[in-house]
């Protein structure tokens, strides 16, 4: 399965988080600008318009009822969203069934005929306190690839996250270009997380991403990752960048898509939060119809 790991969605944060800034140096537009960082390719078109406010008038009626589960009418216009589509109900035959040993899968969308995609969020530079009450209110699932060195300063922040219902997985130690690092430092890239994340969550990750995509199809990294304990290697078909969406393939959302978002904040999103980002995702994935479903509910973890 291909995907280009070098894309200048691969946004990482440059002021919210020093550490971050000295290994990938990025742009305030979230694009990786360093000499360090992998060679990026030629942005794809973004498609879609700036998610419009919606007001009382355009969001949906208050007083319409929410079925369990899901987030009500008010909820949505209390973020001036309009509501997305129910997701369906989780699938009795996962269609992604990892294996206990054995080379890892590289995966970067689920093979269904739901309309739905998945929402994943890298990192954990930005701790906004707001983002954890619109997840509250919107009851939207994500999942999150955790970095030790960047959320080790508030591992509490992504409890309540947690207790949502979003998993958290591996993202390495120091968010390092992994191509250029020697199998046994790899190697502790991920393990090293990979223990500091199942201590904190009481939950090993079973799910790895590489820092900007790199190495995803090495054997080297695959050894790793088996060697750790993830059972499969995650990218992204999409990625937020701020306003718009960027597209690897297709220009519009496929079923099945996994979509890359950071945590970030103001000062690497030209002065937006990390709700309004948010909220502008879930504008672009409403507009074209699709559910968010829960990445763990496509996936058969081993054994």
């Amino acid at each position: 399965m291909k995907t280009n790991t070098r894309s200048r969605a691969l946004a990482c944060s440059a002021g919210a988080f020093a550490l971050l800034a000295a290994v990938s140096g990025c742009s305030s537009s979230g694009a990786a600008s360093s000499p360090g960082a992998p060679p990026q390719s030629s942005a794809p078109t973004a498609a879609g318009a700036d998610a419009p406010s919606a007001d009382a008038s355009s969001a949906p009626s208050a007083s319409a009822p929410a079925a369990a589960g899901q987030a009500s009418a008010a909820a949505w216009a209390k973020w001036n969203l309009k509501a997305l589509p129910p997701a369906p109900a989780a699938p009795a035959d996962k269609p992604v069934k990892l294996t206990k040993t054995g080379t890892v899968p590289v995966i970067d969308h689920i093979q269904t005929a739901d309309k739905v995609v998945f929402v994943t969020i890298d990192d954990g530079a930005e701790k906004d306190p707001k983002f954890v009450q619109m997840l509250t209110d919107l009851k939207v699932p994500i999942t999150m690839f955790l970095t030790k060195d960047i959320v080790k300063n508030d591992y509490g922040y992504f409890k309540p996250l947690q207790a949502l219902g979003n998993s958290i997985q591996n993202h390495t130690v120091t968010h390092p270009v992994m191509s250029k690092l020697t199998p046994d430092k790899q190697k502790s890239e991920v393990c090293d997380d990979q223990a500091a994340l199942t201590q904190q969550y009481g939950t090993a990750p079973y799910l790895f991403r590489p820092p900007f995509g790199d190495g995803a199809h090495t054997p080297s990294l695959n050894n790793a990752v088996q060697q750790c304990g993830p059972r499969a290697i995650v990218l992204w078909k999409e990625s937020m960048q701020i306003h718009d969406m960027q597209y690897q393939g297709a220009k519009t959302l496929q079923p099945g898509d996994i979509i890359l978002a950071h945590f970030r904040g103001p000062s690497e999103l030209k002065g937006e939060t990390m709700t309004e980002m948010f909220g502008e995702l879930l504008s672009r994935i409403q507009e074209q119809g699709y559910a968010v479903a829960r990445l763990d509910d496509y996936i058969q973890a081993a054994g």
